[in-house]
């Protein structure tokens, strides 16, 4: 009998152990993340300006304030631009790598290590890189006129109207080797009988891809769609390493907007109020997706 209370013991005492050993990293995650975001919503309904102030409560007029700022609009637009074709654009393009590595091709090791060596750099890197290129002094228009091509003109880093396609251009050359991994690891997770039959059938191969693959991909790509939008509503290395918001504020995104709200123009109370916005952006995605995860988990077993 003792023997088995000891044995029970030593059972319950393992078990303890690996609880004991994450606790301390989970409260602190816990305070830090979502302490924080208590702490940033009581916040945005403070008058609150260089320091927090929480003797004056405004309610939701930092709110109203921040909706009514054209550059909050033109932060929101920009992040509209860049959300749908940062998206869209590595989805393609990193969908299309896949694709063409799914064929077996020749040296498939070092080209699929080409595609995938942007996503070891980090956004800050990215950016650096990308603003060297794109400046038309430094970078590709000055080879272009180096060259020869005097008539080559590229400036889109330095204009109002196009600074926000140069972020794009540099997140779909960061993203899009992302994109590719997980859509071949799909690719490959696809029995070739059913590419082989369906050739029996007389069906090519791009109708193939777009009748029966894709189809079949569709929770990869959902996954990947979703963690790429993710990454754009919180675009705010990749934005100030290459155009710090510029020229001006037009390439502004609700990420920088929050932090020269809050840090340079000391306006806490707005910034907290932009950094809600951006939660529940966040949240509306992500909320969504858990939920039918967990529904679908829930009705399989």
């Amino acid at each position: 009998m003792e023997l088995v209370n000891t044995g029970s013991s030593m059972k319950s005492f393992e078990n303890t152990i690996p609880k004991l050993v994450i606790a301390p990293g989970f409260v602190l995650g816990f305070a830090f993340i979502y302490g924080f975001m208590v702490w940033n919503g009581i916040l945005s309904v403070t008058a609150s300006r260089m320091l927090p102030n929480y003797d004056e409560f405004v309610g939701l007029d930092q709110y109203a304030r921040l909706w009514d700022m054209d550059r909050w609009w033109l932060a929101l637009r920009n992040l509209g631009i860049f959300s749908v074709l940062y998206v869209g654009g590595s989805m393609l393009l990193g969908m299309g790598l896949a694709i063409f590595l799914d064929q077996k091709i020749r040296f498939e090791g070092l080209l699929r290590t080409i595609y995938l060596y942007p996503m070891a750099l980090s956004f800050i890197v990215t950016g650096t890189a990308w603003k060297w290129i794109l400046n038309p002094s430094l970078g590709l228009e000055k080879l272009m006129h180096d060259l020869g091509w005097l008539s080559f003109h590229f400036d889109w880093l330095v204009q109002s109207d196009t600074a926000i396609y140069c972020v794009v251009i540099a997140g779909i050359w960061q993203s899009a080797g992302f994109a590719m991994a997980l859509s071949l690891a799909g690719l490959r997770g696809i029995d070739d009988s059913i590419i082989k039959a369906a050739q029996m059938d007389g069906a090519t191969l791009p109708r193939i891809y777009w009748r029966i693959i894709l189809p079949i991909l569709r929770p990869v790509v959902f996954s990947t769609v979703l963690v790429l939008s993710h990454l754009s509503i919180k675009s705010f290395d990749l934005v100030m390493a290459l155009t710090a918001g510029g020229p001006g504020y037009a390439s502004d995104v609700p990420a920088t907007f929050m932090y020269v709200m809050s840090f340079t123009r000391g306006q806490i109370g707005l910034g907290a109020a932009s950094a809600t916005m951006m939660l529940a952006t966040v949240a509306a995605i992500v909320v969504p997706y858990l939920y039918s995860e967990l529904r679908t988990k829930a009705h399989t077993h």
